[in-house]
């Protein structure tokens, strides 16, 4: 069994909504393009090698069309290395219309999304999710993740949708290797899925004083 890595550019107010630019998704949001300030060659590094093994795509509507309009015409410029990965792994599309998928490579999924997602869990090694933050709702709900990359930027916009934003369940995760933070004050944390859900605890009980 493979596993599913979501993949998420958030500001500490957890807004996940159009990092990449004003077109992205606009409606209702004014600070389309957030994350392009904040980059720096280190941070992107950082992301190239969070690709590295990838041979599939698990995209919302949304963001498969963003990436259907600019990744195909990428090979042999600045992000071929990117562009090469994309446009030659399977893309798997969640969607409850019925989208043009001219992408090659490009399958829609069924309206079990859950059950699709369990059957490209088995058919590949690696499958990574991309901003997509209405399809990662149901894969947070369901818990159909095993790893979640939360790339943190130093900014707050008090608007705009989150990565958290009604999918969420009680979860347990497990930090799989330390922070990493960039230049400009991004912080790269490395989560990933463990079992059960979150304990409670009583700080003021004897056994948390000191030296405890």
């Amino acid at each position: 069994m493979g596993l599913i890595h979501i993949e998420l550019f958030a500001t500490l107010d957890l807004v996940g909504q159009a990092p990449g630019g004003p077109d992205e998704d606009p409606v209702g949001f004014p600070f389309g393009g957030w994350q392009a300030p904040l980059l720096d060659q280190g941070t992107g590094a950082q992301v190239g090698a969070a690709y590295e093994g990838t041979d599939a795509l698990l995209l919302g509507r949304r963001t498969y069309d963003i990436f259907a309009a600019h990744w195909p015409h990428q090979e042999g410029g600045e992000d071929d290395e990117i562009a090469t990965l994309f446009n030659s792994v399977p893309k798997y599309v969640a969607s409850r219309g019925g989208p043009d998928l001219a992408w090659a490579g490009s399958t829609l999924l069924g309206p079990d999304l859950a059950a699709s997602v369990r059957e490209i869990r088995d058919r590949h090694e690696h499958v990574k999710v991309v901003g997509s933050l209405n399809l990662v709702q149901t894969l947070l709900r369901e818990k159909l993740f095993d790893r979640l990359d939360l790339w943190l930027h130093p900014v707050v916009l008090g608007v705009g949708k989150k990565v958290f934003d009604g999918g969420e369940v009680p979860t347990n995760l497990t930090l799989l290797a330390p922070p990493a933070a960039g230049p400009k004050g991004t912080v790269y944390l490395r989560y990933g899925l463990a079992d059960g859900t979150p304990a409670t605890g009583d700080m003021s009980a004897p056994d948390r004083g000191a030296g405890s």
